[in-house]
């Protein structure tokens, strides 16, 4: 529209610009020939003039006619253009209305997608373990079964018939239930069988879906899958969903209870190696103070002197050996003592995230180095490590002290926090009713030598 305008505007433009131009000639040669105006052999040159004037008008008269028809034309030809345009947009609108309906049947199944738009899923039955869901999605398949049985799986028109034969027509008819029920079983099983945390409210609605396109299919039968039978379908979902979960639970709880049996098994082949060497020790301070006491009942009085220091040395360590056997006994006995780390690890975490855990090894560095392996970049550093008699009692006093500043929200066992140390040591304080010394600076030797080998190479 925009264009007829402009051409229109042009050629207006043109035929004024062409009648101003003659005007302003003639004018022009008036005022030269004004002066002589009054001498008659000029006023046959006046008459000329405005002879040629008039002549002039006459010519340019048409082409003034011929242009406003071609305008004219133009005007009828933006009218149906425009007329086009109303059509095609109107074409477009329905077509927008169309597709935001589409957008609503559609089910997004992509993964990517799903990641970003999921949202919590709240347990509808929370079963005591896998097995009894297992129990509960076995009778909810029966119950389908019973109600395929019965013919109350689906409602359909019961006066259908086929050349005039009702028998006939009710044959087609169940024919047709079966397809469309053997459709939707076969979709919901499909579907079911890939649920997971964040595409189950995507799959109910496509189980929904399913059932709606189903019946638009069979519409002229009045076919319709029984809500009742859906919402079975939709139990099925979720019980699979959640039967799911408590699996996973139940092999996380295995894997820490595996854990745990690795632990006691480590801490008990110390113990038997500690009572072991330590035994062998406090064999040898003894014989070497059988030997002192026999040396000393022959000694003379110059000797005797030198052999009770001997004597009193070895009883001192049989006095450490039998305090050191008495803490092997206690730890052996008291399966809460142990020790709560405090670690940190910057090169693979960051600052200010800790790992607050607890052992019960008599030597609480082997765990912290096993943590320490392969699965992380760099060794973990200790900032501090503190015998409890109860530490299973201070470490979960310090996890949840911290709770809601877990790393991993969801798995209870990794227990890593985004918290600062001064924050771990005024909780401490409040736990726990001996000095703990802390180091406050992680030494993060290979971190740092690291970071430092970066920036050579950079810098070369």
């Amino acid at each position: 529209m925009a264009l007829f305008d402009k051409l229109k505007k042009q050629v207006s433009e043109k035929i004024t610009d062409g009648i101003s131009a003659a005007q302003e000639q003639i004018k022009d040669k008036a005022e030269e020939l004004t002066p002589l105006a009054k001498n008659k052999e000029y006023q046959e040159k006046i008459k000329t003039l405005e002879s040629e004037n008039k002549r002039l008008q006459s010519i340019l008269s048409p082409e003034l006619i011929d242009s406003t028809e071609a305008i004219s034309a133009l005007d009828k030809e933006r009218e149906t253009l425009e007329i086009k345009i109303q059509r095609l947009s109107n074409k477009l609108l329905n077509l927008e209305s169309e597709i935001k309906s589409k957008k609503k049947e559609l089910i997004i199944l992509d993964d990517e997608t799903l990641y970003q738009d999921f949202g919590l899923y709240a347990p509808i039955y929370d079963l005591v373990n896998s097995e009894a869901y297992k129990d509960r999605i076995t009778v909810i398949r029966q119950r389908q079964k019973d109600m395929i049985k019965s013919d109350t799986a689906c409602t359909y028109s019961k006066n259908m018939t086929l050349n005039n034969s009702l028998s006939k027509g009710q044959k087609m008819v169940k024919d047709n239930v079966k397809q469309a029920l053997r459709t939707f079983n076969n979709e919901c099983e499909m579907v079911i069988a890939k649920v997971k945390f964040n595409n189950i409210e995507s799959i109910r609605s496509r189980i929904i879906k399913s059932k709606e396109s189903l019946e638009k299919l069979n519409k002229a039968m009045d076919i319709q899958i029984s809500n009742e039978y859906l919402d079975l379908k939709l139990q099925e979902l979720n019980l699979c969903y959640e039967y799911a979960l408590k699996k996973q639970q139940e092999k996380e709880a295995a894997k820490e209870e595996r854990e745990r049996l690795r632990e006691e098994a480590k801490l008990a082949k110390e113990i038997e190696e500690a009572r072991k060497n330590i035994q062998k020790e406090q064999n040898h301070y003894q014989n070497a103070l059988n030997m002192v006491m026999q040396q000393i009942e022959k000694a003379s009085p110059e000797e005797l002197s030198d052999l009770n220091a001997k004597k009193l040395e070895i009883e001192n360590k049989i006095s450490e050996i039998d305090t050191a056997i008495k803490d092997i006994d206690y730890r052996e006995a008291n399966k809460r003592a142990g020790y709560v780390y405090i670690i940190s690890n910057i090169g693979a975490f960051g600052e200010n995230v800790y790992k607050i855990g607890m052992t019960r090894r008599l030597e609480p560095l082997d765990r912290v180095n096993e943590l320490g392996d392969a699965s992380v970049p760099f060794n973990f550093d200790v900032h501090a490590m503190i015998f409890s008699d109860d530490a299973p009692s201070l470490e979960n006093a310090l996890h949840k002290a911290f709770e809601d500043k877990k790393i991993n929200m969801v798995n209870q066992r990794r227990e890593f926090f985004n918290v600062t140390l001064d924050e771990i040591i005024n909780e401490v304080q409040k736990n726990y009713d001996k000095t703990v010394d802390f180091i406050r600076t992680p030494e993060a030797e290979q971190y740092r030598e690291s970071m430092m080998l970066k920036k050579q190479a950079y810098k070369a």
